[in-house]
């Protein structure tokens, strides 16, 4: 069932439908969004609490709203469900391959295609984000209450910028979220990694001796903000996704200087070119992983316009060690792509992303299996699937194994497995800001079996019978639990 209101307009109306849940908190008193806002928030979202919105920040010229997705059910409002699993399950029903059968089968089919039809994003003329214009001179990224988020970051970083390119060549549009460090009034560092799209098109342009047309929306509306953090094949337009998490299609307006087009309800709009070559140093900056990550050259965004709504709201995240707000984003993308994985690797019963592994470094996986060594087979399956070739650590556990629970997962995953044997090491890429490995975006993976072992996997003691207590004795139990007066 949508959530009230949904889909949202923009940001400022998911603003009001979380203050009408109880889900927000206005701060009025002046807060200064170098390190003092990052405190807040981490406090906060440890606590388990609201999204907030502060109204008076002491650098910028608009309030700062931040912990949207800091919990699932955050999440869920964003994306108008009750559950995050019911966008997985839609999809699912979407990969399902079989023909309709009788006039009900039709009916489905044709509501398919009504889903599909509602993807495309929709130009139009004029938009909000283009009420009020700078352009040249009059460019200035200090408008913006940029966030200093801990005391060794390299400056101000917007954290939550969406970044439209598109490649040279095919014209095809890339959105993707990336940080970006302010260098000057009208600068900023492109912090895109090796394995994104963004960087593939720059390559291109610098290929061609081309400047790289770049726009970066700020505060767009919660289900286009996801969008852009989903790990989408390359082939599949994000906001053709935002579509059909929406129900509805995107708003896009084109550019007033650069050949791209943005979300028309977006809160602020940079728009601006990257030249061939140009580098600066970038970082450092405390990121996800809870480590500073190196300063780098990375290349820099000239900003020659900078348009906006009226009286706009900046949307930034704060990013630490676990628990923080990315949480709830990386569980969204857990429960919405699991029917795609299993589509992909029909072997997989359910799996979990940990947010204390920043979800690309373990994954816990239950499977039905069948056959000997069913987890090996798994394991390399899942190393060949799209970014979860990041996926440092895979845990294999049998279906009855609920994946979710870290406790019987820890006892299956310490008790379950001969290292010897168990265990399978392979090589392979890491995500750029893997401090781990002794080389930068390669480095070791480790698979472990804790499923119950097979005679012919070579295991001959008997595989020993789990205890469960006898149903009639739990049974009994239940129905005399207040006579024991406990």
């Amino acid at each position: 069932m949508a959530a009230r209101g949904f889909p949202y307009t923009d940001l400022k109306d998911f603003l009001v439908a979380l203050e009408r849940a109880g889900e927000l908190r206005r701060v009025g008193a002046p807060v200064d969004p170098t390190l003092e806002i990052s405190e807040i928030v981490t406090r906060t979202v440890r606590a388990d609490g609201p999204a907030l919105l502060f109204e008076q920040p002491t650098r910028g010229e608009m309030p700062v709203a931040i912990n949207l997705f800091g919990t699932e059910k955050r999440t869920a409002m964003a994306l108008g469900v009750e559950s995050l699993d019911e966008i997985g399950n839609r999809i699912g029903e979407m990969l399902k391959p079989e023909l309709p059968v009788g006039f009900s089968g039709m009916m489905g089919g044709l509501g398919k295609v009504m889903q599909l039809k509602s993807m495309p994003p929709k130009k139009v003329k004029t938009a909000p984000c283009q009420q009020v214009v700078y352009r040249g001179d009059d460019v200035d990224l200090n408008r913006l209450p940029g966030l200093q988020v801990w005391p060794g970051d390299g400056g101000i970083f917007h954290n939550f910028g969406l970044t439209h390119t598109k490649h040279p060549e095919t014209g095809k549009r890339n959105l993707g979220l990336y940080r970006l460090q302010q260098h000057s009034h009208n600068t900023l560092g492109m912090h895109w990694q090796i394995h994104k799209n963004s960087t593939a098109h720059h390559a291109v342009a610098e290929r061609l001796g081309q400047r790289l047309p770049v726009a970066v929306a700020i505060g767009a509306d919660p289900v286009v903000a996801y969008a852009s953090t989903a790990p989408l094949p390359a082939d599949i337009d994000e906001y053709l996704f935002a579509g059909f998490l929406r129900g509805e299609r995107v708003e896009m307006v084109d550019c007033l200087t650069v050949p791209l087009q943005v979300p028309a309800h977006a809160q602020v709009v940079l728009e601006g070119y990257i030249e061939p070559g140009e580098r600066l140093p970038e970082g450092p900056f405390g990121d996800h992983t809870g480590y500073y990550t190196p300063v780098e050259p990375f290349p820099v965004m000239h900003v020659e316009a900078m348009t906006m709504q009226r009286d706009p709201v900046y949307h930034s995240i704060v990013t630490s060690q676990p628990p923080q707000e990315d949480h709830g984003l990386g569980k969204a993308t857990e429960r919405i792509f699991a029917p795609l994985l299993r589509f992909l690797i029909p072997d997989i019963v359910d799996y979990n992303l940990p947010s204390a592994g920043v979800f690309h470094n373990c994954a816990i996986v239950s499977i039905r299996k069948r056959y000997p060594k069913h987890a090996q087979k798994v394991m390399n399956a899942i190393w060949g699937a799209h970014m979860m070739s990041l996926t440092k650590l895979i845990v294999i556990v049998d279906e009855d194994c609920d994946v979710h629970d870290y406790n019987e997962v820890a006892f299956r995953a310490f008790g379950n497995v001969d290292y010897a044997r168990d265990l399978l090491l392979t090589e392979g890429p890491v995500d750029h800001l893997d401090h781990a490995s002794y080389q930068q975006f390669w480095g070791g993976k480790a698979g472990v079996d804790a499923t119950r072992k097979l005679p012919s996997e070579g295991y001959h003691r008997g595989w020993p019978e789990e205890m469960t207590m006898a149903p009639e004795v739990v049974s009994l139990v239940d129905k005399r639990w207040k006579e024991y007066g406990i």
